[in-house]
């Protein structure tokens, strides 16, 4: 891999890895349009330490109190606004993890990584987006979720594990659905990606144990720090605007995006 293809494709998981429009999509399409090699285990693991660095740094301010009382709930058995929100974090991770150890031990992943089903989920769900966002009533924070809201965001996290699908999009319209306002909706999606990035870093990082091959530490460094500044910017610029611009504009790029996916294949 030479420069480039490392910057671009960090790049390109640190902004899709958060924005509503499906990192498998573009995973798919931009190696097709560049006729790139897959770039290898090693450096997925890097782009999603770089995406976690970032998500990390971003809430750092919010989870101090968060941790502190969560830890405060198992000592006493009572939940305040901000220990529910940890444990709601917990609790939405499950579904994700259950459906996708489910996935691997069925072998299914790699029927479902089809460009016809990864073109197809882009369009759909992209248009539930776009549904969420118009009828959702954007009136509740996140420390307002109920156990009943935080299962089915959850469950709809899940989803994401159809290529296309994007987890953030999928959380964010699920958020929406039960009346979180937008910007309530992309903290409490991009909470919900710090255990989902460490469950996913460290299943590739023992199936790159298991491997031998040589590791290229200088490659991988700039993917963690392109990952990283690309990711925590996009994070910031989406909830800094999301009020002002709303869903549109990524359920539109969603659309094209879909459509572009869909005549490749014809």
């Amino acid at each position: 891999m030479d420069i480039l293809q490392i910057i671009l494709l960090a790049v390109i998981q640190g902004l899709t890895e958060f924005l509503p429009i499906s990192s498998s999509a573009h995973l798919i399409l931009f190696p097709y349009l560049t006729g790139w090699e897959d770039q290898g285990l090693a450096f997925d693991i890097a782009v999603h330490v770089g995406s976690l660095m970032a998500v990390l740094m971003y809430f750092r301010s919010d989870l101090k109190p968060l941790l502190i009382s969560g830890f405060h709930s198992i000592k006493t058995f009572k939940l305040t606004s901000e220990s529910r929100l940890l444990w709601g974090v917990v609790v939405g991770t499950i579904p994700a993890g259950l459906v996708g150890l489910a996935i691997a031990s069925s072998g299914l992943e790699e029927h479902l990584r089809s460009s016809l089903i990864i073109a197809t989920a882009t369009i759909v769900f992209g248009l539930l987006l776009w549904w969420a966002d118009v009828i959702g009533t954007q009136k509740r924070d996140e420390y307002t979720l109920t156990w009943q809201d935080i299962l089915l965001i959850g469950l709809a996290q899940a989803l994401a594990l159809i290529p296309g699908t994007s987890r953030s999009g999928i959380t964010i319209t699920a958020a929406l659905l039960v009346g979180l306002s937008r910007k309530a909706a992309a903290r409490f999606s991009f909470l919900l990606a710090i255990p989902i990035i460490m469950l996913a870093g460290a299943i590739e990082s023992l199936s790159l144990a298991n491997q031998n091959i040589p590791v290229n530490w200088y490659a991988l460094l700039l993917a963690v720090i392109f990952s990283w500044l690309s990711a925590y910017l996009c994070i910031h610029l989406f909830i800094s605007f999301l009020d002002r611009i709303g869903m549109l504009p990524f359920v539109l790029y969603r659309l094209v995006l879909g459509v572009i996916l869909l005549i490749w294949l014809i």
